[in-house]
Order: C-alpha cells, then sequence, then structure tokens
C-alpha cells in the first residue's frame, strides 16, 4: 500500500501517484512550478537522488515553503516569475506543476517551459479544466475572478500537441475534486476561527473568494462543468 503524501492542491495526491507509477525519476534533473508544492518537492528530491528545484511567485509563498521545508539541502526554492525565469536552456528533464498554469498566461508559461525542458524532457501537469464548451454565467464569473482560463477536456491534446508535445500519459483526476473543496472549507473555518477581527478583515476578499469557488462547486451546480485533468507530456525535438 502506497504511503499518504497529504498534498493539498486540485489532485490531491493523485496527480504525483499516477506520475510515479509512469515515470522512472530517478537522477532527473527537476523543477517544480506553484505554491503548495512542499510535499511534492519533498518527493521528487527523495526519488531522484538529487537536487530539486521549487519556483513561487509571491513573497509569502516563498517564505511559507521555506519554513515548511526547513533546512533541505537537497531542495532549492526561489521566487521566480514562471514566464519569465532565470533558468538556462534545456536544463531540466522533468518539469511538474499541479493547478498551477490553467491562467491566462498559460500560453506564456508553457513556452518558457519548452525553454528549459531537455529535448525529449518531460512535462508533468493538472489542468483545471471545463466539462462543457459552454459553461453558465456563475461558473464564468468564478473563473474571472480568480483568472482561471481552463481548456475544453476535449481540446488539451490539440493544445498540447500543436506546442510540439507528445502525451504520454493521461488521466481524469475530476473525482478529486469534491474532496479537496470539503477540505478546503474546514481548512478555512479552522483558519478563521483562529483569526483577529483585524486578519478576518484584511483576508475578507479572500476568504470570501474561497468559500464561494468551494460551495459554488459541493451545493450549486460547478461540478458539472469543471474539472481536473492531468497529463504527462514529452518535449519533441
Amino acid at each position: 500500500m502506497e504511503k499518504e503524501i497529504k498534498i493539498f492542491l486540485p489532485g490531491l495526491d493523485n496527480q504525483i501517484r499516477f506520475v510515479k507509477r509512469n515515470l522512472e525519476l530517478k537522477d532527473k534533473r527537476v523543477l517544480i512550478l506553484g505554491g503548495g508544492s512542499e510535499e511534492i518537492v519533498k518527493l521528487f528530491a527523495e526519488e531522484t537522488g538529487r537536487e530539486t528545484e521549487l519556483i513561487v511567485e509571491s513573497y509569502n509563498s516563498l517564505l511559507n515553503s521555506r519554513l515548511l521545508l526547513g533546512e533541505n539541502t537537497n531542495i532549492k526554492i526561489r521566487l521566480m516569475d514562471f514566464e519569465v525565469t532565470d533558468f538556462d536552456n534545456a536544463e531540466f528533464d522533468l518539469i511538474y506543476t499541479q493547478g498551477a498554469v490553467s491562467n491566462s498566461r498559460r500560453n506564456k508559461i508553457v513556452k518558457e517551459i519548452k525553454r528549459i525542458l531537455k529535448p525529449n524532457g518531460f512535462y508533468c501537469v493538472g489542468e483545471v479544466i471545463t466539462l462543457n464548451k459552454k459553461v453558465p454565467s456563475f461558473v464564468e464569473n468564478i473563473f474571472n475572478a480568480t483568472d482561471l482560463v481552463p481548456l475544453f477536456v476535449n481540446d488539451i491534446a490539440d493544445y498540447y500537441g500543436e506546442r510540439k508535445f507528445k502525451i504520454i500519459a493521461e488521466k481524469d483526476l475530476t473525482f478529486t475534486l469534491g474532496e479537496y473543496y470539503s477540505k478546503s472549507l474546514n481548512k478555512l473555518k479552522k483558519s478563521i476561527e483562529n483569526m483577529e477581527q483585524k486578519e478576518k478583515s484584511y483576508y475578507k476578499k479572500l476568504i470570501n473568494m474561497i468559500s464561494h469557488e468551494a460551495k459554488a462547486y459541493l451545493n450549486e451546480g460547478s461540478d458539472e462543468y469543471v474539472g481536473f485533468y492531468a497529463l504527462i507530456l514529452q518535449k519533441q525535438k
């Protein structure tokens, strides 16, 4: 039985398990994109036996990741824009991200990923998707509020194919979202209970956004339109 990893991102532990089952990770030079990926970067560092990189885009995420990961000498955490990194061309064997590129900057981020990925290197991505071409206005409003620009599930293969990626494996992880959003509400409730009134006022917009998105999925029908999909892609020469 595989040990529980406890990843709190859309897709939960299932995306990294999917990758482990389909790729040999030992000795690979790996980059992880996105906050909340601390358990993921630890796992890759263990599996590859090499220094593994994590980049985040906000100072708060940087501090949080450093706090959670401590003095792990096999992990390097840096603050970078995903669209314009400091890495050399063809530097990584594998790049992994879970829910961090399904936004209005996807095209530029994927272009940068291609630049820093070695020929025949692997890109492992978890994408928020739509299950229908058209979504109702209340779902579109959530997308706009969170800068989500999901691909339609049937368009994913063409999107990455046009960018010279070959699909090695794919898995629909939509079934994880119910648990993910339930956990989001529980975590939010506990966080609010421990906040002072000033903190609640400061984070009011974020609190309302997280609560609204979770409740829309669990209670208001957005589960008919929103999904999550994982792919293992290989860069073509």
